[in-house]
Formats: structure tokens, sequence, C-alpha cells
């Protein structure tokens, strides 16, 4: 023992005197022109980091790595302090390269690179140590929620340097929460974020992610799933028949319900009255038979659960039995056909395509464009164009009548009359050179 420390002794002696020779020589040959340079390390705790002093233009200049408390480490390729975690990974005239493994958060600080050139130059390397925080821990004010209910979520990230950002996502859609921040004793950090929205019956099932953001780990989350509960939705969907509902015919409906609780059973009921003594109600089926215009009426099938209560409704409209009109024997064809087509529009209605009812309305044909038979339309313009042509007559044989050309000449010796009168018996009093008076009609 006494040897060894007899030894290390001796080295760090020579060292010294291996200083104080490099800077007289320094002293009497200048150096220009040599640049020391270096970097600064970010390292996750546990892990390597590398120290590296590099010089450009180097005359042979000494290179030493000193620690943050201005120990040396290495001098040029020797290593005076007693910490094996430092390992030489390169030296030469132009580096100084040394690896620190098992890196703990007592290493961070400044690192210094000397250069012993006249004067000595100096860079710094500093180490900083990351410490990744421990798993987040999310947590919800309410396991199981109701649509349209407000909650709140909690996420932790503990214990890390430096301090953590936290993200939230719904599903795909990205939350805003409110962080805190607190500074542990250790010179930790632990981040607090806080996230309040109202949940729908579509969150159902969706995950709600706390992501981690910190230069230490990657993709580090935590999530949970939501639980929403809410009020069935009803939906009333027509078995039969498939177009319209006629007198005689069959009904048959059956009342769709999905909830959360999900509901045990369906009502069927009729608004402002009795449903048909005959009508058969079979779980979520309602059936009536042989329809007949007295059934007109809502029907409502109403769900629910311990959320609240849904219904839908489906408005019947029982409509004639289809009739059939005998062939006529007759040779008038035309006069049949727009008496036939008049008197049965319901019989329209069985050629034309037949659409779902809107909001479950068996009248929904009632609205719709029917089919006009095309001789009744070639009548009715008929009779219009009659109707134009004759007024036209009349008409023109009136003014006809008001309307001509007179041409009357008097007697040539009716200028030189004593008046008017002597002048109108000489008119007519049929003179030789008078003319006739004549009228044309037009």
């Amino acid at each position: 023992m006494a040897n060894a420390g007899c030894g290390s002794l001796a080295t760090i002696l020579f060292l010294f005197t291996l200083q104080a020779a490099l800077h007289k020589g320094a002293a009497q040959y200048p150096v220009v022109s040599q640049n020391l340079v270096t970097e600064n390390v970010s390292v996750v705790e546990g892990e390597m980091a590398i120290i590296s002093c590099r010089v450009k233009n180097n005359d042979d200049s000494v290179i030493q790595l000193l620690n943050p408390n201005r120990q040396t480490i290495y001098f040029r390729d020797m290593r005076p302090l007693k910490d094996a975690r430092f390992q030489l990974v390169n030296f030469s005239d132009n580096e100084l390269r040394v690896s620190l493994s098992n890196v703990s958060l007592s290493d961070e600080g400044r690192y210094v690179c000397q250069l012993y050139t006249d004067p000595p130059q100096e860079a710094y390397a500093d180490i900083t140590v990351l410490i990744p925080p421990g798993n987040p821990i999310i947590e919800a004010r309410d396991e199981v929620l109701r649509e349209g209910n407000e909650t709140e979520m909690t996420c932790t990230a503990m214990s890390s340097k430096p301090a953590a950002t936290i993200r939230w996502m719904k599903g795909d859609k990205e939350l805003p929460g409110k962080p805190r921040v607190e500074l542990t004793y250790d010179k930790m950090y632990t981040v607090t974020s806080r996230l309040t929205f109202t949940v729908g019956k579509e969150d159902d099932g969706l995950p709600v992610v706390c992501i981690v953001d910190h230069p230490a780990v990657k993709d580090f989350q935590a999530q949970r799933y939501l639980e929403v509960q809410y009020k069935p939705e009803v939906k009333i969907v027509v078995e039969f028949p498939q177009g319209l509902t006629r007198e005689g015919e069959n009904l048959e409906l059956t009342c769709q319900a999905k909830g959360k609780p999900q509901p045990q059973r369906v009502n069927w009921v009729k608004v402002d009255d009795d449903v048909p003594s005959h009508a058969v109600i079979t779980g979520a089926d309602l059936f009536i038979e042989n329809l007949n215009k007295s059934y007109n009426g809502t029907y409502r099938c109403m769900a629910a659960n311990s959320v609240g209560e849904s219904f839908d409704d489906y408005i019947l409209y029982v409509y004639d039995a289809p009739t059939t009109t005998p062939i006529p024997t007759t040779a008038t064809t035309t006069t049949t056909t727009i008496t036939t087509t008049m008197s049965s529009p319901e019989a329209n209605q069985d050629t034309a395509p037949s659409t779902e009812p809107a909001a479950h309305d068996s009248r929904a044909g009632e609205g719709a464009p029917r089919t006009v038979d095309h001789a009744v339309i070639g009548g009715v313009v008929a009779v219009v164009v009659f109707a134009i042509l004759c007024l036209l007559i009349i008409l023109g044989r009136y003014f006809a009548r008001h309307k001509g050309t007179y041409f009357t000449h008097e007697a040539k010796g009716a200028d030189d009359a004593a008046d008017a009168d002597t002048a109108i018996i000489n008119a007519e009093g049929g003179h030789t050179n008078s003319d006739e008076k004549k009228e044309y009609y037009i």
C-alpha cells in the first residue's frame, strides 16, 4: 500500500513538473492560430457520455481534460484521476477523446479542455444528465359516465429532468389540458395535467390517451377507455307492406331499440286511442291483420333504460282496396279510358313506384306525383283550342258589322243653293247630274 501511495505521489509531482516546463517553453515560443474546440453533451442517466477536445493547427502543445472540480481527468494519454468510469477513446496531436460510462446526476457540470499555449486556451463542455419520468399515471374521476355529463381526468409524470410535457388525445382528436409543474427536493420535476371535457354517446369505447414528451424517452403514454351510458335509440321498420297500406291487407312493424344499458323490453301504444283489440304484439313486433280505416292513427314504440326513455312514431293511413274495371266491349275506346282513369285515382298509385313513408307515414304516396292518362290531356287541350277559335269568329263578325266605307256625292247644283235645306231637296230630286249614294260592307 505504501509503495502504491508513493507511486501515485511521484506521478502527480511529475505531471506538475511537466506542466511547469511546458508553460516555460510556451512562454519562450508563443503559438499562433491554434484553435481548441469541444461540444456540449446530453446523456440519459446510466448511459455513456463522450467528451472530445479537438485542436486545429496543433504544434505539439499538451492537451488535458478537467472535471467540474478542476481535477485532471486525463493529461495527454495518462489518467491521474482514480475513476475507472473514465476511459481513453482516442489520443493524438489534434484530439483527446474520453468516455464516461454509467453517468449519474452527480456527473453533471462543466468539463474543461485545456491547451498549454501562451496564453493557455480553454474550452468548455457542459454535460447535461437527462432523467426520464416514471410510467405516467392516468386517473379518472368517474368510472361510468352518462351522455351529456362532464368528467375530469389527470395524468402525472413523476421525477424527471428536465420537466416533461403532457398531451391528451381522445380518439384521433387532441384536447387541451392544464399542466402543473412541481420541483421536488432532489431537483426533479413532477408534472400533472388535468383534462376536463363533456362526453356523448359517440364517445363510448373511445380511448383517452395521455402522451408524455421528454428528450430521454419516446412514445411514453398511458390510456383509459371511456364507458358512456346513453338512452335508447328507437327506430320503427316496416316489414310489410312495402307500398301503400290498403283495406284488407296486413301490417307488420318492428321496433329496433339500442342503448346502454340495453333496454330489456319495448312498448307499443296508439297515440290518443287504444291499440286494436286483435293486434298481436310479440316482443318488438306489432302485427295487425285485415286493415280498415278505423285503424288510422299514430302508433308509437317506446323503449327505456336507466338513463332515459325514447320513442319513434308510425302514422298509419289505410287506403281503399284497389278496384278492377271490366274491359268494355264497345268501340268507344277513348271514352272508356278517360272514364276509368278519372274515377279511380288510387288505381294509378298501383302502377307508380312507391317510396318509403317519410317519418314512417303510410300516406307518403298521397303527395307523390300521379300518373295522368295522355288521352285526358289531349281532350282538355282540344276543348280549349276549340273554345278559342269560336271566340275569335264571334269577335270578327261583331267588328265587321260596325265598320264600313261610304261614298256620298251631292248634286252638282247643290253648291249654288241658298241654304242647306234647298241643297238637300235638290240632292233628293233625282237630278241627272247627281251620283247615287253607295254603301259597301266588308
